[in-house]
């Protein structure tokens, strides 16, 4: 969120955790994938392009859903996974929501005003009501923020509030909220996508820590409702139809959660499902392959990169970090090893992050400010030899088992080292063992970027308290500065001149923007389908084709 949040992003990789994937956990689906040549009666795209024939107009009775993970809660700021924000968006509201492009738009607060720099004023939407048919009020809306900014309630995402300086009802359909320092990107705190899920003030009272449990279903005001939930097996939406919004056309989503990849793929086989996330790299041609089945690519926002920690030897050296950095040929990776389902990391921020100011293709031009190391083995060689480890030196990397194109990618670059007497011990480790050993010297870093925020994982990983232990004046004051910056356009220039400071510094070494991989059947058709879609009504997007 802000420069002030070192804490942010570390919590936020437990979007990760909540997975259980195959193949590689998601952002709009699983990515990363190839998506081999196409089989009969089956078609695939690399584009975002998930419309399927003309919309017919036709009620849709039941979306069948399969998802690649578990969940035990439904709340997200519990469990904090990307599938939590998935299934929680089209039923708890927040403030303001997210729209196909990434920009901020009116959820249930129909208008906002902001003062002065530091202060928000939310006009609550007239006739929004709860699940439990009662109104929103701003009572509620204060109690969901004290319930989402207390660390014992929300314990993955509480901590994300530390530049809330206060929020109050100021009128009766009016809350103000302020923050301790200007920060452009607090308003993304409050979106559904973010840190801020509003329910019922009695919900939170009742619950406490039973919060998104079978036992204390969410009571939301968003377009569907919970009927049914078991944890790590099922869960069903049914419309609302008191939505203060468009009747979607589907009037209910079923999703089963299906962590095993081929059991998934034989239920999608006999016809049990009609929308499958994160098809499996290794499944890809079958998948494609299967009748009635289109498969959909799209970036999704994640960041693959690696943490070059400046407080250990020897990466305290910079050129052993720009000998390694030299020795990763990027563009192989993402040309061979994920099948040209990517596109070579420039930054820490992603082109479709920058919505609002340019195009993901005018953000890329933007982001080649930044300096670059491209593949040169010569130059790293150059480096080592000038490093205060001429000969090499041995060092562990570790990988998530959910994402094995990264185990791969590590083997390739740590062939390409061996020549210069560098050894990378690649090993694979379980969600929760990677992210322990994120702080070693040499660490994996897997982000999935939730908001349209420039600096989302900037602020983390360039402020106070980041895992490289970086520290950089004009870098720190720059932070400052976006933050402040009223101009969108100023603003992500300030973003990339921070980014373009620090890889100078080299802290970390981008290595490839991700993309999401989707089934479809042929009968289903997803409007505005983006990067961004999952993240809101998206069963709302659903439309029976002909």
């Amino acid at each position: 969120m802000t420069p002030a949040l070192p804490d942010r992003a570390l919590s936020r990789r437990g979007l990760l955790k909540g997975l259980g994937l195959g193949a590689g956990a998601l952002s709009l689906v699983g990515f990363l994938e190839a998506c081999g040549s196409g089989a009969p009666g089956s078609a695939s795209t690399s584009s975002a392009n998930a419309s399927a024939g003309v919309d017919t107009g036709k009620a849709i009775a039941s979306l069948r859903v399969s998802l690649p993970g578990t969940l035990s809660n439904l709340y997200p700021g519990i469990e904090s996974g990307i599938l939590n924000y998935y299934l929680a968006a089209p039923v708890l509201e927040s403030l303001t929501g997210v729209d196909a492009t990434g920009k901020i738009v009116p959820a249930l607060a129909e208008s906002w005003t902001q003062p002065n720099a530091t202060t928000y004023v939310f006009k609550l939407r007239a006739g929004a009501t709860f699940h439990d048919g009662s109104p929103v009020t701003p009572a509620d809306v204060v109690a969901s923020i004290k319930a989402a900014s207390d660390p014992k309630i929300s314990t993955a995402t509480g901590s994300y509030w530390s530049n809330l300086a206060g929020y109050k009802q100021t009128g009766a359909d009016e809350v103000t909220i302020t923050t301790k320092t200007a920060d452009q990107a607090f308003l993304w705190a409050t979106t559904n996508t973010d840190i801020l899920w509003v329910m019922p003030a009695s919900y939170w009272s009742q619950h406490g820590k039973d919060v998104g449990t079978k036992a204390a279903l969410p009571i939301g005001s968003g377009p569907y409702k919970v009927t049914d939930f078991e944890p790590d097996s099922h869960l069903t939406l049914t419309r609302n139809d008191a939505w203060w919004g468009t009747a979607p056309k589907v009037a209910e989503v079923s999703v089963e959660f299906v962590p095993d990849d081929s059991t998934r793929l034989l239920a999608w086989q006999s016809g049990k499902a009609d929308m499958s996330l994160n098809v499996p790299l290794a499944q890809v041609s079958q998948w494609e392959g299967s009748k009635q089945t289109r498969v959909v690519s799209a970036a999704d926002r994640s960041w693959v990169g690696l943490i070059l920690n400046l407080k250990q030897k020897p990466f305290d050296d910079p050129h052993v970090r720009r000998a390694v950095a030299y020795a990763i040929d990027r563009k192989t990776i993402v040309d061979s090893i994920l099948k040209g389902h990517g596109q070579v990391a420039l930054g820490l921020s992603t082109p479709e992050q920058f919505g609002g100011v340019w195009t993901p293709e005018q953000a890329t031009t933007q982001l080649q400010a930044i300096p670059q190391y491209d593949f040169d083995l010569a130059k790293a060689k150059a480096e080592l030899a000038q490093s205060s480890v001429p000969n090499g030196f041995s060092v562990d990397l570790s990988y998530p088992n959910t994402g094995p194109q990264l185990g791969t990618a590590a083997l390739s670059f740590a062939d390409a080292l061996k020549p210069l007497g560098i050894t990378i011990n690649v090993k694979e480790r379980s969600i929760d063992q990677w992210l322990a050993e994120t702080n070693k010297p040499l660490a994996y870093m897997w982000y999935f970027n939730t908001t349209g925020d420039a600096a989302e994982l900037a602020s983390w990983f360039l402020a106070d308290g980041n895992p490289a232990g970086y520290s950089n004046a004009a870098v720190t004051k720059l932070l400052a500065q976006q933050a402040a910056e009223t101009d969108p356009t100023k603003r992500a220039q300030l973003i990339i001149q921070a980014q373009a400071a620090q890889a100078a510094d080299l802290a970390y070494a981008p290595l490839w923007y991700g993309q999401s991989t989707t089934a479809f059947r042929d009968s289903i058709g997803v409007q505005d389908y983006s990067s961004y879609t999952l993240l809101g009504n998206w069963p709302g997007s659903v439309y029976a084709a002909k």
